[in-house]
């Protein structure tokens, strides 16, 4: 199989998070915070690691504003559903995973927020003057995409944070599902109030894995409530960061894994990981065009990440993604990828596209293939 869908989660891991996740696994598999044996304390520093390894590739203020979560679109409902209040106004973008737009959109339909969806250039890319124009005296907070899963355009989010230092008021919460591990995140001099990011993507982890950073600026109110080990004596959730936003046990074998993800990704440098699926994609892009594809997105590989969409007038995106999958062994993703406000805007829906997103495991020999099958699925069509 050449498995081309690592903008759903990244596969093959590198082997050093099967390694590390092992060893763990068979001894040191306690919960962390809960005891004060070994065991115990060993789980527990396996989280802190975790968190200052986080914290340090975003330049957070702290490690114990690192919240973990079970996965990105986990970390996003809590960040939104904690700090948005009824009446408040919310600003997103058409480009949106359905982890941001179906909630707002919930919250929109029940009346609880008013909502503003802002447009994208040609190319998938939102002018950070458009928020400007968005923001009113409720304003709460704006919410994108850092990287779109379909698109692959990179976001001005360090220039949409510049705009909104003048909104002091203003929430600038900020999707990194596509881009933590590949591109520069300073949560810092982006202004970004809360990152949320899956584990099991860019950061090479295990399914089940994700986090929010939380500005100390802002105070989300509890997401979960229950156990956190270190206090358990306070009738309510202790009010100390992280374990305010982690009740119940966390999923201590996932972090290993998602720290030991880290661990490659600071080895082969996020720039490096990056150039290279930026590179297969424009091979890819330059093999099929000339056989009638339609290629989406920005040509110009400064600004995507490592994710190509396309169509062919002939034949449906689920028709391409079933012959490659069936006759060729390839993986990709065709349809709306949970980004319907997307396709609506550029015209590809309710077919959707056909999404190839390499990883630092793929070579050339395995876009020529895929380039290959392509020509010849729409040959004579």
């Amino acid at each position: 199989m050449i498995y081309l869908d690592n903008a759903a989660t990244t596969f093959p891991k590198p082997e050093q998070v099967y390694l590390a996740m092992d060893r763990f696994a068979r001894t040191s598999l306690a919960n962390p915070g809960r005891a004060g044996h070994k065991m115990a304390l060993a789980a527990e520093h396996a989280l802190d690691e975790g968190r200052h390894r986080l914290n340090r590739l975003v330049n957070g203020k702290s490690p114990d504003r690192i919240v973990f979560a079970l996965n990105g679109t986990d970390a996003l409902n809590m960040a939104m559903k904690g700090t948005i209040n009824p009446g408040d106004h919310v600003i997103t973008t058409v480009l949106e995973h359905n982890s941001v737009s179906r909630p707002l959109q919930a919250m929109a339909d029940a009346g609880t927020i008013t909502l503003t969806r802002v447009d994208a250039d040609a190319g998938g890319t939102v002018d950070p003057d458009t928020i400007r124009k968005a923001i009113t005296p409720r304003t709460r907070m704006v919410a994108m995409t850092h990287g779109s899963n379909v698109l692959g355009t990179v976001q001005p989010v360090g220039e949409v944070g510049a705009v909104l230092r003048e909104y002091e008021e203003v929430i600038f919460l900020v999707d990194a599902a596509q881009t933590i591990g590949v591109v520069p995140i300073d949560v810092q001099a982006m202004r970004i109030d809360l990152l949320a990011f899956p584990g099991h993507k860019c950061l090479f982890g295990p399914t089940g894995t994700g986090g929010l950073y939380v500005a100390p600026r802002v105070q989300p109110r509890a997401w979960r409530e229950g156990g956190t080990g270190g206090d358990s004596s306070t009738p309510t959730q202790p009010k100390d960061y992280p374990y305010f936003l982690e009740g119940g046990t966390p999923n201590i074998l996932g972090v290993v894994g998602m720290t030991a993800g880290i661990d490659f990704v600071e080895e082969r440098t996020p720039d490096a990981i990056r150039r290279h699926e930026v590179e297969l994609c424009d091979r890819l892009r330059h093999l099929i065009v000339p056989a009638g594809y339609e290629i989406f997105g920005h040509a110009d590989s400064a600004r995507r990440v490592g994710t190509l969409a396309f169509r062919h007038d002939t034949l449906s995106a689920s028709e391409l993604g079933g012959i490659l999958d069936q006759s060729f062994a390839v993986a990709v993703r065709p349809g709306l990828h949970c980004a319907p406000y997307l396709h609506r805007a550029y015209g590809s829906f309710p077919d959707g596209l056909v999404r190839v997103s390499p990883g630092p495991f793929n070579t050339e020999a395995d876009i020529d293939a895929v380039a290959a099958a392509l020509t010849e699925i729409t040959a004579g069509v």
